[in-house]
């Protein structure tokens, strides 16, 4: 899923060469000559960052983001300033107005890239593009592929999209409106019901890999990716004692090699039981040969005297 970038600059040179060298990195990117028709795109589908020129055509690109930070829509768009002002009075005024970078003109293509990275990387991971990996499950956005170990996970891009949205931000509650406007989009309009439709259809395509689990419903607050299979949820369960053979011998766990963990830890639980039974039955034991000794002492001094 790669980000989208929205570019407002008025000189058809630079906002060629920024569209060039965005797009051959695989980011989807739209461009705009005047503000105003950069704030319909962003009124239309909001995108992942946007790159803004100061000195536009009809008003500024300062103007705009202070509209930006004003909007409760567009509050946390990040915005990387691209201008000729390099005073530091028009720096800090660029940051004032609600940038989160700020790149002088002219400016090397990479690093432009590089900074557009980071920012992602810290206020969109999911759209990144790094491979993110949570226990067994590893996604890779740029192949579009999601593999549990070794075997690989079927999904459709929606599912794909919001396993994606939902690993990025492990362990969050994610609401069903969030994750509408994130995965979907806020420039649709669907049933928030639609949400459970499709986390219904991911756990089943996780099902076989036994990772179902690591999608949790959180009560009154929507969902939530766990960082971490819990024991109870691990696939092992299900099988009962399948993972422990009859002879009191590790078995191979059906959901991954090698020896289960549940069955690994029933076998150390079983040896403690059987190692404390065989204590209180010998502790039972000598309090048996105690009471039978004491009893014959007791007794000897009636036989005397009879």
């Amino acid at each position: 899923m790669s980000a989208r970038i929205l570019i407002i600059e008025d000189e058809p040179a630079i906002r060629e060469l920024i569209q060039v060298n965005l797009a051959h990195a695989g980011f989807e990117v739209v461009s705009s000559e005047y503000a105003s028709e950069g704030k319909r795109e962003i009124d239309y589908r909001l995108p992942d960052l946007i790159l803004l020129d100061w000195m536009l055509p009809d008003f500024s690109g300062i103007e705009l983001a202070k509209q930006l930070r004003q909007d409760i829509r567009t509050r946390k768009l990040p915005i990387i300033m691209l201008t000729a002002r390099a005073e530091e009075f028009d720096k800090l005024a660029g940051f004032d107005a609600g940038a989160d970078d700020y790149i002088t003109k002219p400016f090397s293509p990479r690093e432009l890239l590089a900074r557009v990275k980071a920012l992602l990387r810290r206020t969109a991971p999911e759209a990144s593009g790094v491979p993110i990996t949570i226990g067994r499950l590893t996604l890779d956005p740029q192949s579009f592929r999601v593999n549990a170990e070794s075997e690989s996970v079927s999904l459709s891009p929606t599912e794909f999209r919001l396993l994606h949205y939902m690993m990025s931000h492990a362990d969050k509650v994610l609401s069903r409106s969030k994750l509408l406007d994130e995965v979907w989009g806020d420039h649709v309009f669907i049933e928030e019901r639609t949400v459970d439709v499709h986390i219904r259809r991911l756990r089943l395509a996780l099902q076989p890999h036994g990772c179902e689990h690591m999608v949790e419903t959180v009560r009154g607050g929507g969902y939530r990716f766990a960082q971490t299979l819990r024991l109870a949820d691990h696939p092992a369960k299900r099988c009962g004692l399948a993972c422990l053979l009859e002879s009191g011998e590790l078995g191979a766990c059906p959901s991954r090699p090698g020896p289960c963990p549940l069955g690994v830890l029933r076998h150390v639980a079983d040896s403690a039981a059987a190692l404390v039974a065989g204590a209180t039955e010998q502790t039972r034991s000598a309090d048996r040969a105690g009471c039978l000794g004491r009893h014959l002492l007791a007794a000897e001094p009636d036989r005397a005297a009879q």
